[in-house]
């Protein structure tokens, strides 16, 4: 995923830079609607990639997973399971599978790991709201607030697979603490 992030941040950029100057030198509407969709794009684009630079700056996927903010109780799980996460979860991209794999990394590693990706996501979700400040410049609320709320949407789906994923992960983890022989046993 990391391939196709940094490219699109790259072309949306342009698409922001020349749409901008078009815009300018014609006064079209066309080309400010563009300009704006391409900016709003670029800031979610480049956003993204900034918060997991920042977390992975300071963390290195390294967290406590056993604080409080990690931990998902039983109601919590029953709404994964009501939402269904184990049947569309596969289907969701990863910025980094390697960071998930068990054969690269312990799953005390992999539940740091997931802590961290909670963490970016959750920080996406209220940063994802910052273009709606667009609107003061620009009018068009509704565009802004829209593409705020689908973004901050899209990224909460990521947040609830990080927390149902790691529930399990932590029962395996407990599972063989108890019971050495069960090590080869994947969370997925």
């Amino acid at each position: 995923m990391a391939k196709k992030m940094i490219p699109a941040a790259v072309l949306s950029l342009a698409g922001t830079a020349v749409f901008t100057v078009l815009y300018m030198k014609t006064a079209g509407g066309l080309l400010l609607s563009l300009a704006i969709t391409f900016g709003t794009a670029s800031y979610h684009f480049v956003m993204r990639l900034l918060v997991g630079l920042s977390f992975q700056t300071v963390m290195q996927n390294r967290a406590d997973y056993g604080r409080r903010w990690y931990r998902v109780g039983k109601r919590e799980m029953a709404v994964y399971e009501a939402l269904k996460i184990k049947r569309w979860k596969r289907r969701m991209p990863t910025y980094d599978n390697a960071l998930f794999n068990p054969q690269l990394h312990s799953w005390e590693e992999i539940a740091q790991a997931m802590c961290q990706a909670e963490l970016v996501h959750e920080t996406i979700v209220v940063l994802s709201f910052l273009p709606i400040a667009g609107g003061i410049w620009f009018g068009a609320y509704p565009v802004f607030i829209i593409t705020s709320v689908l973004a901050a949407g899209y990224d909460l789906l990521f947040v609830m697979m990080q927390r149902y994923n790691r529930q399990r992960v932590l029962t395996l983890l407990a599972h063989k603490s108890a019971s050495p022989g069960r090590a080869t046993q994947t969370a997925g």
